[in-house]
């Protein structure tokens, strides 16, 4: 660990570990105020953080099944504790469980800004679009002590680059006065995930995310601002969450989001124990029932890692889930235009003399 890195504001130094405590909080699931009203609520917990130093940031990929061919992730694990993310495994990589540990023992990358400026600077760099949220939220509780995600748009922002996010946080407004002027250029577009408005589902599925109406405010002022948004219902879980469907999307376009999409719940590798457990904890009526719908569109299999069909499900339960989708938006005047390509025209390389800035 770099003997000169201050640790974030509220976080104290283990030494034994080398790692950075933050302090005990519910975290951004502010369901503290309903522990009353609803059971099994999550307890606080001990979130510890590693400093990672590592050599590049920009994580290509040549995946048919997005949109993007590049990504930055500040951040390892994701403390909003998504029994569903299917970037759980990924701790595996340093003898870490996907389960409380990827919630619980984070790594953050204090150099990505830096790192982003020297990438942006290299002879030939070929401008696309950058996505932020791809594998952990960028905008997770601990953005709040290390701003690794704001320092990595001011880049952008100076270069005029285009950026995609994808966040279920609403701390993405604190961004705003970097976010508006690129959206008035045509360079960022956003993506707000909102799986559940029934509060009791939305608080064991995502148990120390935002709960659902301040992801609808952020929606509202992100369209407020002239920030293109987009509402992911993904996953949609059967016998769970399909019945809100077209709730989701009559809410989503009441709060000025024109675009949304989906993707049936996925299961790769170690997320599907830990899914199944959940819901023996907490859906046991319907645990085999949800299972067995699952199958039905993943080929009769917990989980389809197969691309193209991976992000679409097969079999008649998919193709109704699909029908209904696109019905819903064509009500709520979603998904009606393509919406313009972010710019690519406008990059300029960052200058070399503000390398000594940082």
């Amino acid at each position: 660990m770099d003997s000169k890195l201050r640790p974030a504001r509220g976080a104290t130094l283990n030494r034994e570990s080398g790692r950075f405590n933050l302090p005990e909080r519910v975290v951004d699931g502010d369901w503290l105020d309903d522990r009353e009203a609803l059971d099994g609520a999550p307890p606080p917990l001990r979130t510890t953080v590693t400093v990672e130093h590592p050599k590049t940031i920009i994580t290509r990929n040549n995946s048919p099944d997005v949109v993007f061919d590049r990504s930055i992730n500040a951040y390892r694990g994701c403390e909003h504790g998504c029994i569903y993310c299917f970037a759980r495994p990924t701790h595996a990589f340093h003898d870490l469980s996907p389960g409380l540990d990827f919630e619980t023992k984070l790594f953050v990358k204090p150099d990505a800004a830096t790192l982003l400026r020297k990438e942006l600077m290299k002879p030939g760099y070929v401008v696309a679009p950058i996505a932020m949220g791809t594998n952990t939220d960028p905008y997770q509780p601990i953005e709040r002590e290390w701003h690794v995600t704001r320092q990595c748009i001011e880049v952008l922002a100076e270069t005029s680059h285009p950026l995609l996010i994808t966040t279920k946080s609403d701390r993405v407004l604190g961004d705003l006065d970097l976010l508006t002027p690129m959206a008035e250029k045509g360079l960022v577009s956003v993506m707000v995930s909102i799986t559940s408005l029934d509060p009791k589902i939305a608080m064991t599925l995502e148990p120390r995310a935002p709960r659902p109406p301040k992801r609808l405010a952020a929606v509202k002022g992100l369209s407020d601002a002239g920030i293109p948004v987009t509402v992911s219902l993904s996953p949609v879980i059967p016998a769970i969450t399909d019945h809100e469907v077209e709730h989701l999307l009559e809410a989503a376009a009441e709060a000025g989001a024109s675009h949304a999409a989906y993707i049936p719940v996925r299961l790769p590798f170690e997320v599907a124990p830990l899914f199944k457990a959940w819901l023996d904890e907490h859906f046991p009526e319907r645990a085999g029932k949800v299972m067995s719908i699952i199958r039905s569109i993943r080929g009769g299999r917990d989980n389809d890692p197969d691309f193209n069909s991976r992000m679409r499900g097969q079999g008649a339960w998919a193709e109704l889930l699909r029908t209904r989708f696109k019905l819903a938006c064509r009500k709520n005047g979603l998904n009606q235009n393509e919406r313009p390509p972010l710019r690519h025209d406008l990059f300029r390389p960052p200058q070399g003399d503000q390398l000594s800035l940082f």
